[in-house]
């Protein structure tokens, strides 16, 4: 009795759990493998911090573009079938990147990548709302979001020391072929999600996703999602470059700051997500933002620092990071109705990765590289950052309000 009664998810929800964390793992890694690599880029490539932040925003727009043109269709189709055309081109963009011989030919690499996973997340998180009920969304977050700390313990780690060994092509092969492998899994396992084609009203593509962009509503979950995006995109491309030209950290120390801080992230992670069910998801947003403010803060201040000390204050600056990024992802569930699911998600994505483009580029703009080496005004960027943590905060009470409203109006008397 009380083992089915502790019984949350289905043995076929757990195995979804693992195989959209797993998805999310690859395309997080991807993304974030840049940051570590800025350091050896900038050097090998000879880019500037400005170059680099543009194609950190390469693959933001292009992912951007590509999910307002997908929102359209993101419900017309069954997601498993969506979601492997995407990961197959995404897994493309990743070759791309691992033959790319030169500066141009990596930015237009980063474009195809964006293309195609940047609209993957979407697809996911369409998934999760239409398999997982509203009260253990922020388990599944926990669990999903895990993907992100995972990739810092094992993916960047590994990725980073087979960069100094073989190369920064190298990471890219890795991703690509455990990506490929994963797709077998897909194809194999995962049963069609077409339930939402079964609600459809709306046939006009472009009308739906008009009806989607102008919905009030949406509107204001789409502004909360840029300010949301605008710390992560700022702060993290120049992470590794910081931490090596401003606080003392050597290249081969760097894959321990980020072992470790993601260790403790993984941790944390179904912590959170639990917590956000059970406490809150907006009270747990609010306490990540509040721990966020205070070590960006700290962070972007700076200067030669023990390495000891950087670990400790980088995991306590991500269990900040997760805190609002669980707990807002699952509330951002909540928002759209099931027929417009696919359409809001992409819509949602796109608004992520172009904002996060555009603050890339702000970034690079803010910050500049001395004679010496050292990064200058980062400090500035964490003030931006924190302006933004701030509004963003503002924003997911009024979010939260409407989905307290719409969960009381739909529960039974």
């Amino acid at each position: 009795m009380s083992q089915s009664k502790e019984r949350i998810f289905t043995r076929y929800q757990v195995f979804v759990i693992i195989i959209l964390s797993m998805l999310q793992f690859t395309v997080i890694l991807d993304f974030m493998v840049l940051s570590p690599l800025g350091a050896i880029l900038m050097d090998t490539l000879h880019v500037t911090p400005s170059q680099f932040g543009l194609v950190v925003s390469a693959y933001a727009f292009s992912a951007g573009a590509a999910g307002l043109l997908t929102a359209g269709f993101a419900d017309k189709f069954d997601r498993k079938k969506l979601l492997l055309f995407f990961y197959a081109g995404f897994i493309l963009g990743t070759v791309l990147c691992a033959i790319a011989p030169s500066y141009p030919f990596l930015l237009g690499a980063r474009i195809v990548t964006g293309i195609f996973g940047g609209v993957i997340g979407s697809v996911s998180f369409a998934i999760i709302t239409d398999l997982f009920k509203m009260e253990v969304r922020g388990r599944v977050m926990g669990f999903v979001q895990m993907s992100f700390a995972a990739s810092q313990v094992l993916g960047l780690p590994i990725g980073l020391m087979l960069a100094n060994q073989f190369g920064w092509h190298s990471p890219f092969w890795m991703i690509a072929g455990g990506g490929l492998l994963l797709g077998f899994v897909i194809v194999a396992k995962f049963r069609p999600v077409d339930h939402h084609l079964k609600l459809k009203t709306e046939q006009n593509a472009f009308r739906h996703l008009w009806s989607t962009i102008t919905r009030p509503d949406y509107a204001k979950a789409f502004l909360a999602t840029t300010l949301l995006a605008t710390g992560g995109f700022m702060l993290m491309p120049f992470g590794s470059a910081f931490s090596i030209n401003n606080l003392g950290i050597t290249l081969k120390q760097l894959p321990l700051v980020y072992l470790i801080t993601g260790a403790f992230s993984i941790l944390f992670g179904p912590i959170i997500g639990k917590m956000s069910d059970k406490v809150g998801k907006f009270n747990i947003f609010c306490a990540g933002t509040f721990l966020g403010i205070v070590m960006v803060a700290i962070y972007t201040r700076m200067s030669i620092t023990p390495l000891w000390e950087l670990i400790t204050l980088n995991v306590i600056l991500f269990i900040g990071i997760s805190s609002r990024m669980i707990a807002s992802s699952a509330l951002l569930t909540a928002i759209p109705d099931a027929k417009d699911r696919g359409a809001f998600m992409s819509v949602n994505s796109s608004t992520q990765q172009i904002s996060g483009g555009i603050a890339s580029i702000i970034a690079g703009l803010i910050v500049y590289q001395a004679a010496s080496g050292k990064l200058e005004r980062y400090d500035t960027l964490g003030y931006v950052v924190i302006c933004s943590m701030l509004a963003a905060m503002v924003m997911m009470y009024f979010l939260n309000r409407r989905v307290q409203r719409k969960l009381h109006a739909t529960k039974p008397v």
